[in-house]
């Protein structure tokens, strides 16, 4: 489909691939750590089973053992004050951190390694010159035959020279034969390399010149490279989000995903109960939880906010919203929902004005008509203060082209853009809530519908081809890129001709619907009484 403007493509899947590589190579430095804090304490334990097996009858162990206990008591409540610490420092850990992105780190600065010579392909000395006999004293010129065999003495030499020669001459260009190959290929590799590095800093120069000139497309993908990067201080955060930008207002809308409360440990505290010879948990108090769980959502919106407005290097932010959602499952019926318990929206002036480092978060928020659920914990929604979906400024008014058709109209004969609309209208028909996109390289959205059913609903994306020869698998390649970019759970693909084997093969194991020329007409006639057809 070509490079797309809206930077949904290489680009933006290769920063996010690096942000979450980055985020993962953090959580594994502290894995490790807590690992080897766990290991310690194991090998304690072990320790002290042993002290506790060879000492038994002795009464001097006694006091090693409760000692060693209490220490495995200390060790499980550093490491509960440890996690404690990390949810604690969300807010904090970002003030301390440049979120702006310096274009020129997004460059690739790895080198093309140098071309090694296989040690049994690389050159050898060449072979010596014989050691010349002195020549032959005068006294030894008399006696008879002594010059003749002087002479082939030095005939031979230089016969067994010139055939080593000759040898190590063929046995070189054996190895550059052979070389050859691995120079060319090697050649080739490093061109490949230099086109790749050539393409990405072009991209990255296209974003940057983009970016500065406020393109809706280059400012969502900034800001979505923002949130990728940040890296939160402990595990259990989505950091899935979805980023709308609207040019007029210059209002930049996030729909973020936030942790659910089991990310507070239910753990306040252990002890080491003597008398049963046991380590045992307190509960956490449920208005705890309550309070500690608020305060985490409360911070990652101060967080988000900041690290949207710090990095904002072109000015093209005047207004962000912060709708904080969490997907779960509705413990009363056992269904899948999202809930929004946070909204906010505020002008980068007034927040910019703040001193996150000593507000009370709830109490800041609140000062800026956020929308906050006193009850997040039991999935207590509030309305949104704007819906995420109607900024979209890809979609448009799709108009009613199934009213207007005329009797037994050839699909063939519409314009792409009316096709476009007709299979809008047709998934409108259906049940879905469809919103045609505007006409532009946007990632090949035709049109961006919605299954509001509980369960089975989400987001679908769908492709319009109004083509008239067999649709071949790079089309539905496309489309499940473009359903990966928008986060959609099913992609549809509606031509007029049909799809290669090709096309179904990679389909196959996708959420991918691929409805050919005469499934269109079928669903023409059964969900919108049109007659159509398609004829050359």
């Amino acid at each position: 489909m070509g490079r797309r403007s809206g930077f949904e493509g290489f680009l933006r899947a290769t920063v996010r691939a690096a942000a979450a590589s980055e985020r993962e190579r953090q959580r594994d430095i502290r894995s490790r750590a807590t690992q080897a804090r766990q290991i310690e304490r194991h090998q304690r334990m072990a320790l002290a089973q042993l002290n506790r097996e060879d000492r038994a009858l002795q009464k001097e162990a006694k006091a090693q053992y409760l000692a060693d206990r209490t220490g495995e008591t200390d060790d499980l409540n550093a490491e509960l004050q440890d996690r404690m610490q990390e949810l604690q420092s969300i807010l904090g850990h970002t003030l301390s951190t440049d979120d702006r992105i310096d274009f020129d780190t997004l460059r690739p600065s790895t080198k093309f390694e140098r071309f090694e010579t296989p040690p049994a392909l690389a050159p050898s000395q060449a072979p010596r010159a014989p050691s010349v006999p002195p020549p032959l004293a005068s006294w030894r010129k008399l006696i008879p035959g002594a010059a003749t065999r002087h002479q082939a003495t030095l005939a031979q030499l230089a016969r067994e020279h010139e055939a080593d020669v000759f040898r190590f001459n063929k046995a070189e260009q054996a190895k550059l034969d052979q070389l050859k190959p691995l120079r060319a290929a090697y050649d080739e590799r490093k061109q490949r390399f230099e086109a790749e590095v050539k393409d990405r800093n072009e991209e990255i120069d296209e974003l940057q010149s983009a970016y500065r000139d406020k393109t809706p497309e280059a400012v969502v993908a900034y800001n979505e490279m923002v949130l990728a990067r940040s890296e939160y201080p402990t595990e259990g955060f989505p950091q899935k989000f979805r980023v709308a930008y609207n040019p007029d207002s210059s209002e930049l809308v996030v729909e973020y995903e936030l942790p659910e409360v089991s990310i507070v440990p239910q753990d306040a505290e252990y002890r080491y109960v003597k008398s049963r010879d046991s380590i045992e948990s307190k509960a956490r108090k449920a208005t705890e939880i309550k309070q500690v769980y608020q305060d985490i959502l409360v911070s990652i919106t101060l967080r988000t906010l900041h690290e949207l407005f710090e990095a904002d290097q072109a000015n093209a932010i005047a207004m962000a919203t912060f709708n904080g959602l969490v997907d779960t499952t509705d413990p009363a019926n056992g269904q899948a929902v999202r809930v929004p318990v946070i909204s906010v929206r505020t002008s980068k002036l007034e927040f910019l004005s703040l001193r996150l480092e000593k507000v009370d978060k709830v109490a800041c928020l609140r000062s800026l008509g956020a929308q906050v659920s006193s009850r997040p914990d039991e999935l207590q929604a509030v309305k949104p203060i704007v819906e995420f979906d109607m900024v979209d400024k890809r979609f448009i008014d799709q108009g009613d082209a199934l009213s207007g058709l005329e009797s037994r109209p050839n699909l063939l004969e519409m314009t792409p853009s009316a096709f476009e609309v007709l299979v809008a209208n047709l998934f409108g028909k259906m049940g879905l809530e469809t919103k045609l996109t505007r006409s532009s390289k946007d990632g090949g959205v035709d049109a961006v519908a919605y299954d509001t059913r509980p369960v089975l609903g989400g987001k679908v994306v769908i492709q319009a081809k109004r083509y008239r020869d067999t649709v071949g698998v790079s089309a539905v390649r496309d489309l499940y890129g473009t359903m990966l970019n928008e986060g959609a759970n099913k992609g549809i693909l509606v031509c007029t001709s049909g799809y290669g084997p090709d096309a179904y093969n990679f389909s196959k194991d996708k959420p991918i619907e691929l409805i050919d020329g005469g499934g269109l007409l079928y669903l023409l006639r059964e969900h919108a009484g049109v007659a159509a057809r398609i004829a050359s």
